[in-house]
């Protein structure tokens, strides 16, 4: 008895349908390409910052001190206690961090509003064609462009009592002051942080808002001109309302960069900042570090991450709205 082998026909594919495929195919890869590129930075992304936040939100859970520190784990847990102790405003911690935020709010508004400023009229004064306006702009990028260490080392020689440049030219030179002043103690030294800090933050401004310049067509300023606007009216009429997107991005990464600086006043005062500088993220690490006690340091650096949040949602929240007001 024999036996035939049932074959399972074949299916010819047809022209159109083999493009189709390839199409298919080849749309599926145009689509992962940018993930698949994007890919290795999210993973940077998640072992940079995200797991070390998630690790920072567990230790703010703990009564995390000098005991526990070779095994973080065996912290004992203690619920909201850190949070509890950082909010009591009637208790020295409380006290102290309350003081520390209002201190790093009028300097971050105070720095913002210099640097933007600043910034703003250097880039208008550079619109216009003259010579050396390349190299004028070339040396307002110097601040933003040195290390943040060398300047402000920089800045704390200038800043010294007895030699430094800037008792030497407004006390022995132009005779401002009755004697040589203490720039990186008591008072002053708010006044040397918002200096240093200014004079290091608007050159982004201003390489911002030039850029931002070049997008506002010359014809509209050509216009305005025949028609008798003077300057302050082109730059109130024409510049500033052009510039409104460029500016509501440039106020809300100065503000985030400035109220997070730890750098400037941490080289320029040393671990103990001056009570009248005592910027928020330098009193955290004073009391992480300085005091041991890392698990109120993270409730502390979980507040002020919570209330940046608040501070960025609003501020869309409003400028968007403000946005699609003018567009009506």
């Amino acid at each position: 008895m024999t036996t035939t082998a049932l074959k399972e026909p074949v299916r010819k594919t047809s022209p159109g349908a083999a493009r189709e495929s390839r199409r298919r195919t080849g749309r599926i890869r145009r689509i992962s390409l940018p993930y698949l590129l994007l890919l290795p930075a999210l993973l940077l992304e998640l072992l940079v910052h995200l797991v070390p936040m998630v690790i920072g939100m567990v230790m703010s859970f703990k009564e995390l001190t000098q005991f526990y520190i070779r095994d973080w784990g065996t912290a004992p847990w203690s619920g909201l206690g850190n949070y509890q102790v950082s909010v009591d405003f009637d208790a020295p911690v409380g006290e102290a961090l309350l003081h520390s935020f209002f201190v790093t709010v009028g300097f971050t508004l105070l720095s913002v509003g210099l640097c933007w400023l600043i910034g703003t009229a250097a880039a208008v004064y550079l619109q216009d064609t003259f010579r050396g306006r390349g190299l004028l702009r070339a040396l307002f990028l110097v601040p933003y462009a040195l290390p943040v260490y060398a300047a402000v080392i920089t800045w704390v020689f200038m800043f010294q009592h007895e030699n430094g440049l800037v008792n030497h030219v407004l006390h022995d030179q132009l005779h401002l002051t009755d004697q040589p002043s203490f720039w990186l103690i008591g008072d002053n030294s708010f006044y040397a942080l918002l200096t240093v800090s200014v004079w290091k933050g608007w050159p982004f401004a201003f390489l911002i808002v030039m850029a931002g310049l070049q997008n506002i067509p010359k014809e509209l300023y050509e216009a305005a001109a025949l028609d008798g606007a003077g300057m302050w009216q082109q730059i109130r009429r024409i510049t500033l309302p052009s510039l409104r997107p460029v500016n509501q991005v440039l106020v809300l990464v100065l503000f985030l960069w400035t109220f997070n600086d730890f750098n400037t006043p941490y080289v320029l005062f040393g671990k103990a900042a001056p009570e009248a500088a005592d910027l928020i993220s330098v009193h955290i690490y004073q009391a992480s570090f300085v005091t041991w006690n890392f698990g109120t340091g993270s409730a502390m650096s979980v507040l002020l991450l919570l209330f940046l949040l608040v501070v960025t949602g609003v501020y869309l929240l409003f400028t968007s709205r403000g946005r699609r007001a003018a567009d009506v």
